[in-house]
């Protein structure tokens, strides 16, 4: 089926970088021409490797890849962000283009602003399984965007998984602390698990397998049933045996207050980000 995005405008993406290749490689599955699409990337390998794998037109400079583009896909580190929007800022006042940022830390405000006020702009934090397509990104727009807007962005972004829209941007910042960062926490688990895995005797490749193969079996339960995670973990929990004296260890080490306030410092630090690029 041929995706909403390409068969309404052409869009470029500025930066080449490893989401904005997800999100190419989504797009042109999804049915978008390779004609519709335009990269902005100053470093020459990665413009030589996406116009190869995808045969997408490239480009050293984003202001030369913007004329006659509907839709801005900013893939720029934050630090450069509001370098790279001043630059373009003439451009988008004439064109007035649909933005779409990727950049965390970031507000839809900041963005408009830069590019010169009156540009339409939706924030969005995807995570890095949209690398494989399993992704999911939280989605904000802000006044200047209607609804053929909208619907431009989530089918550009659902192209790396699921889409959810956040309404109020100030919970933009939870998102990225959740979501965003959210697998690292998920990393760190598997890591820990391995690390005392080994300790327990086991060999390092069975290690290894055994908490990959969990964690993954875990998460397809998760979001492949309609039951809520405490449900699934009671169902697994039998009493006096093994996983109750694990998880009466997980409790009684704080757990629960532990994830609670690492949600809450990184979303604290998402907002001195945003604060700090202004």
């Amino acid at each position: 089926m041929m995706s909403n995005v390409g068969a309404q405008q052409a869009i470029v993406f500025i930066g080449g970088g490893n989401m904005a290749r997800s999100l190419i490689g989504g797009l042109i599955a999804a049915g978008t021409p390779a004609s519709a699409i335009r990269v902005a990337e100053p470093v020459a390998e990665l413009r030589d490797t996406l116009a190869r794998d995808f045969g997408v037109s490239v480009f050293g400079d984003a202001i030369a890849a913007v004329p006659d583009t509907g839709i801005w896909v900013f893939a720029v580190k934050p630090q450069v962000m509001r370098t790279v929007c001043e630059s373009l800022a003439g451009h988008a006042r004439a064109i007035r283009p649909l933005a779409v940022s990727i950049a965390a830390g970031i507000t839809a405000e900041q963005l408009e602003r830069w590019l010169g006020g009156g540009v339409g702009v939706v924030r969005c934090m995807p995570n890095t399984p949209a690398l494989l397509g399993a992704g999911v990104t939280g989605l904000f727009a802000n006044a200047q965007v209607d609804a053929d807007g909208r619907a431009a962005a989530e089918s550009l972004l659902s192209s790396a998984g699921k889409t959810v829209w956040i309404e109020d941007e100030a919970k933009m910042d939870a998102v990225t602390a959740v979501s965003g960062s959210g697998p690292a926490y998920v990393f760190l688990l598997a890591e820990a698990m391995e690390a005392a895995a080994r300790t327990q005797g086991l060999p390092d490749d069975a290690a290894r397998a055994l908490v990959l193969q969990t964690v993954l079996g875990a998460a397809r339960m998760l979001t492949e049933s309609d039951e809520p995670p405490a449900e699934l973990r009671r169902r697994v929990t039998s009493p006096g045996g093994t996983t109750q004296a694990a998880v009466e260890t997980f409790e009684a080490g704080g757990f629960r207050e532990l994830v609670a306030q690492a949600i809450a410092n990184a979303t604290e630090r998402g907002r001195q980000l945003s604060a700090a690029n202004d």
